[in-house]
């Protein structure tokens, strides 16, 4: 608003306060998050600027808010005997289907196929759409009654989706992949091996070093304890041989 004083000083807040998920700063306009714990899906917000002025001017606009719930334990997955760039095209009619017949709100998660290569993403007949679900509280509804609701339904969604699709459609329900290693686990992992082979070099260093001044501190005892024994190959401390040197003596 380009107005100075009370005319240009605008303040935000969410229109009679329609949901506790979310609160707004009145003052920047920044939404943030209440508690969405557990909550899942697309909140509407209606969120109003109004001026200070004598008479006061006000505006109003619809924010979208989209709580992923990829991380939840709730996830069921749908499994389509139909290619995955058809399905991709068209997840928008099927997330209706799919609301329609469950009554339920679905937030699609993801979507894929066993086959990541492009090349093959026309040819793979089975796609699986990783779906959850929630109330219209938007609290998650257990996968356990997802799972339910999907077989008791399972008919009339096939139905629907072939009108959707054209050729028979098959909606089973699918198994969540093994849980492979975050990336996290694995570096965790590489550090531990590297670590564990520093130490192993660090004690082999050590136990070498020990070693080596057990052997010097043996060979100084013995060269001690040999000391005033005639020896007639010993070494003066100038390099020359001392039996030499008493041979000569012994030869005067």
């Amino acid at each position: 608003d380009p107005d100075s004083g009370d005319n240009g000083v605008l303040l935000y807040s969410l229109v009679n306060h329609q949901t506790n998920e979310f609160g707004i700063d009145e003052i920047t306009g920044q939404i943030f998050t209440v508690s969405v714990a557990g909550k899942a899906g697309t909140f509407y917000l209606k969120v109003q600027a109004a001026d200070q002025g004598t008479r006061r001017l006000t505006a109003q606009t619809t924010v979208n808010v989209t709580v992923d719930s990829s991380s939840s334990s709730n996830i069921v997955i749908v499994v389509l005997n139909q290619h995955i760039n058809v399905v991709e095209r068209n997840i928008g009619e099927v997330q209706r289907v799919l609301e329609d017949k469950l009554e339920w709100n679905i937030y699609i998660v993801d979507v894929y196929s066993d086959e990541s290569e492009r090349k093959a993403r026309s040819s793979t007949d089975e796609t699986h759409v990783e779906i959850t679900a929630f109330d219209k509280a938007h609290q998650e509804i257990p996968a356990q009654d997802v799972k339910r609701k999907l077989r008791e339904q399972k008919s009339h969604i096939e139905a629907e989706l072939e009108q959707v699709f054209s050729p028979p459609v098959t909606a089973a329900i699918g198994e969540a992949p093994a849980a492979s290693a975050t990336a996290e686990l694995i570096a965790a992992i590489v550090l531990s091996a590297v670590l564990a082979a520093t130490l192993v070099t660090f004690l082999l260093y050590v136990l070498l070093d020990v070693r080596r001044r057990r052997q010097q501190h043996s060979v100084k005892e013995e060269s001690e304890s040999t000391e005033g024994i005639y020896n007639p190959w010993a070494m003066d401390s100038s390099g020359s041989v001392k039996s030499m040197e008493t041979a000569e003596h012994m030869n005067n």
